[in-house]
Parts: structure tokens; sequence; C-alpha cells
């Protein structure tokens, strides 16, 4: 392909894209109402890639305010520090009222270890100093949802548990710079007896290999610092190969499945954590991407002429970013937590501070 030939980012269009998102869902995306938060991410974390979060200056504190709201902070007794955190959406749980005690409006309100790891991104992003966040509250949130085998559920009232919620626990634990959530040995036993036959990992052990999973797991091993600790050598090998094959045009998640602009991001990431991005056909990943971009209303689909929603959008600019294509003007993002290095950088002066003021 010329470079004449190749499709443009349409950045406008996405800038309005998250815009829409971030404001009000279409009628076919209603059901994502439950998990708001993360929709906000997306949005959020989107514009700080496109290097236009400028956009939200006139909303940027009502964002803000509307984050902590959804704050599951603790009652007089600390008898739901198991549930603290922060909720997905205003949909779920509720606004207490001082003459009521929180048994008597809510009993089962509590929150979400994703919603809580992406509520702490969105924060961090849009330059908060985190110091409404209830770290102590939080942590022993996170704490109560490690099971016996060092997975994490999502929720304390049940939910399933697996590797996507061992790495909201490693993030959430990265960005409050407190590791004592995590039983670290559990969770990285978790993580290595979930690698397959053929290299990549699952959910949990004898499940297939995934290219989700994959990332959450290598992620969650890099930010504890235990990559090698968990596997050999020949493992790595192993695990690199099944990464590398992954790429066909775009990325997929496994084996006989078609590509999806997602994985540009789950496996490419993967790779960049594991030293082998560079072996990736670039010109290959960029033209699949750009081609499932929606040329009227912007955003990414999964797949190209389907259509356009948050995630898929989002994942494919963070995909997209670590091509480093000066013609994309893009903000590269942090492999680990997922989120620019612009936004990483203001973590670690946080995190500084906090280490001064201790």
């Amino acid at each position: 392909m010329s470079d004449h030939d190749k499709p443009d980012l349409m950045k406008s269009k996405h800038v309005k894209f998250f815009r829409r998102t971030l404001a009000v869902l279409p009628g076919h995306m209603v059901s994502l109402d439950t998990m708001k938060m993360t929709i906000a991410f997306f949005s959020i974390s989107g514009l700080d890639i496109l290097g236009r979060l400028d956009e939200l200056n006139d909303d940027k504190e009502e964002i803000i305010e509307w984050i902590y709201s959804l704050q599951v902070l603790p009652d007089e007794g600390g008898k739901n520090m198991n549930k603290c955190g922060f909720r997905a959406s205003n949909m779920i749980g509720c606004s207490y009222e001082p003459e009521k005690t929180r048994s008597d409006q809510c009993i089962y309100d509590g929150s979400h270890i994703a919603m809580t790891y992406t509520a702490l991104a969105s924060l961090i992003i849009l330059g908060d100093d985190l110091s409404r966040v209830n770290k102590p509250a939080i942590i022993q949130g996170v704490r109560s949802l490690q099971m016996s085998d060092g997975s994490f559920s999502s929720t304390m009232d049940g939910s399933e548990t697996d590797m996507r919620f061992i790495y909201c626990a490693a993030c959430v634990c990265y960005m409050l710079n407190d590791w004592s959530a995590i039983e670290i040995d559990k969770a990285v036993e978790y993580i290595k007896h979930s690698q397959g036959y053929e290299g990549g990992l699952g959910q949990g052990a004898g499940q297939e290999s995934h290219g989700g999973s994959t990332f959450c797991g290598i992620a969650s091993l890099v930010l504890m610092k235990k990559l090698d600790q968990a596997f050999t050598i020949k493992d790595l090998n192993r695990l690199k190969r099944w990464c590398i094959l992954r790429q066909q045009t775009g990325f997929h998640s496994r084996p006989n499945k078609p590509e999806d602009t997602c994985y540009s991001f789950w496996v490419g990431a993967t790779l960049k954590l594991l030293g082998m991005f560079e072996m990736t056909n670039y010109e290959f990943n960029r033209s699949f991407v750009l081609e499932t971009q929606d040329e009227v209303i912007g955003g990414f689909s999964k797949w190209p002429d389907n259509t356009p929603d948050p995630l898929h959008s989002y994942m494919g600019l963070g995909g997209l970013s670590f091509l480093k294509d000066p013609e994309f003007h893009l903000n590269e993002v942090d492999p680990t937590i997922n989120i620019t290095l612009r936004a990483m950088d203001h973590l670690h002066q946080l995190q500084k501070q906090w280490t001064v003021a201790s």
C-alpha cells in the first residue's frame, strides 16, 4: 500500500464520538449505563490519547464531582469497609440521607473492583490529586475480594472470579501505592497456573488461552514485579510465540477467531511488556484498525463496517498509540495500567508527594 492509499485517522470525528458517549449513550447502548464509570474512562482517556483533553475544560470539575459522588464510603461503625470503593453509575446504589442509617437505606450497596480501577484512573487523567479518595477504605475493599486461590471477585455480593479482577486489584494497589490489599504470592500462583499448553493465559487454570486474560495476567505480574518469578525462560518464550501468532492483519484473541480492533491493545500491550512489540507488522496493524473507523459518526468498531462502541474506540486508539506514528500525533498509552504516559507522570508526581508527606 502506498502512502497515498493509507487511510487517515479521523481525529475530529473521534473527539466528537467521545464527547457524545461521555454525555449521553445512544438508545442501542442503554444497557451500558450500568457500567457508566468504565464508559466515562474510555471517553476521558480516549480524548487524552488524541491530545484533546482540553475539550473537557469547561466540564472537568463537574466530571470529577460526579466520580466522587459514586465513592462508597465507610459508615459510622465501619461495618461496610469490605464494600468500599467506587460504584458503576448513579443507577446503582443510593444517595444517603443524614437522618437515616446506611442499613435503613441500601444494604446491598457496594463497590465494583473494575469501577474502582477506572474511577481512580479517570481522576488521575483529569489531574485530580486524589485527596478525597478514602485510601484505607478502598484498600480494605480490595483486600476483601481476594479468593483463597489467589483470584479476585468483582464485588462482595458474588460474581465471577478470574484474571480480569486480579488486574484491577493490581492497578488499584499500584495507583494508591499500597500493596497490602493483595496476597501477592497467591495471585502469582494463580496467574502461573493459568498458562495453557500453547503458551497463552486463560481466565484460570485449565481454561482456553485468550488475548485479554493474557494481558491481564502479564500486566499484573509486571506491576507486582513478579514476571520472572512466575515464569521460566521457556515459559516466557512460549508466551511470546503465542502472542506474536495472534497477528493476522490486525490481532485476534485466540486461534480460529477473526481480527478484532481491541486486541490491537490487549495483545499489543502484552508484547510491549514482553519487549516484543517491534517484531509485529506495524502496517498491517495500522491498516486493520483504521478500517474499523466509522466515517460518519466517528469511533471504532470491532470489525470493519460495524457499529462503533466506546470500548473498541478507546482500545483501537490505544493500540495505534504504540505505533508512535508521527502522522497521528497520539499520546502513547502506558501498557501496564492503561493510561497515557502523560497521565502516568502525574500519578508519579502524586506518589512522590505522598512519600514526602509521610
